[in-house]
């Protein structure tokens, strides 16, 4: 038997969204993955650095997916909740987490590191990477690209206007990485298919991705999201696209 709107959204209510982990979803809702894989090109990079900061880490999940560090490895994080969990998961790996506002400037000294990189950072702060990039580094970065999941978006918050849906254009990024020193080397951009299964997947998703609708509560959106709870359960799954670019820049 079907559960109930009431039974998923109190689920969906309860469950932890802290740190960047969204194995919750497993079986509730499915969004393909970029083409270029970026944990192993991460991995890769790793393995040959000789100092590392991963910038805005979570939780430290993708972080910890590397095979191995290089001798000096640091990440930051400003979210409390995130930086418990990143301390007991990457600190037995040799990697110092340090709690930081994700407001310039960066807690490191010029040219400390070989290799900068960040999954899905909020904010960019061009010239910090470029700072404490030594001459020669990299910066790799896989960003959340412009509308991303907006079928979700405009469902609560209705149409936005063009600036909005354009933000994050992987364009902007070229040019404010060129513009604070830094030449891009690669630079690539996908759209790619995400399911919602059912009206738990898509509250747990818009507590987790605060950014979304920022005002989003359920008791804010109920009429709206048993409205899309009755469409999934008659019609199946509730499609939206999500964009991702990579960018490599260096120093």
């Amino acid at each position: 038997m079907s559960r109930t709107f009431e039974e998923l959204v109190a689920e969906a209510e309860s469950v932890s969204v802290a740190g960047w982990d969204f194995s919750w979803l497993d079986g509730r809702a499915r969004e393909e993955r970029p083409s270029w894989g970026y944990q192993r090109l991460m991995s890769e990079r790793l393995a040959h650095a000789t100092a590392s900061l991963d910038i805005q880490t979570g939780g430290g999940e993708v972080l910890a997916g590397a095979a191995r560090f290089p001798p000096l490895a640091a990440a930051t994080e400003s979210w409390p909740p995130n930086v418990e969990k990143a301390t007991r998961l990457l600190h037995p790996r040799g990697v110092v987490v340090v709690a930081d506002a994700d407001e310039p400037p960066l807690p490191f000294a010029d040219d400390a590191f070989d290799l900068v990189t960040s999954r899905h950072p909020v904010t960019v702060w061009w010239e910090e990477i470029a700072r404490v990039l030594r001459p020669g580094g990299s910066y790799l970065s896989q960003q959340v690209g412009p509308s991303s999941v907006f079928e979700l978006v405009e469902y609560f918050l209705g149409p936005q206007p063009e600036k909005v849906r354009r933000g994050r254009h992987p364009d902007d990024a070229r040019q404010a990485a060129e513009a604070a020193g830094l030449r891009v080397v690669d630079l690539r951009s996908e759209s790619l298919r995400t399911e919602f299964n059912d009206i738990g997947a898509v509250i747990y998703f818009l507590r987790k991705v605060i950014w979304m609708v920022p005002d989003f509560t359920v008791d804010r959106y109920r009429d709206q999201l048993r409205r899309l709870h009755d469409q999934i359960r008659h019609h199946g799954p509730f499609v939206a696209h999500t964009t991702r670019f990579l960018i490599e820049a260096r120093n």
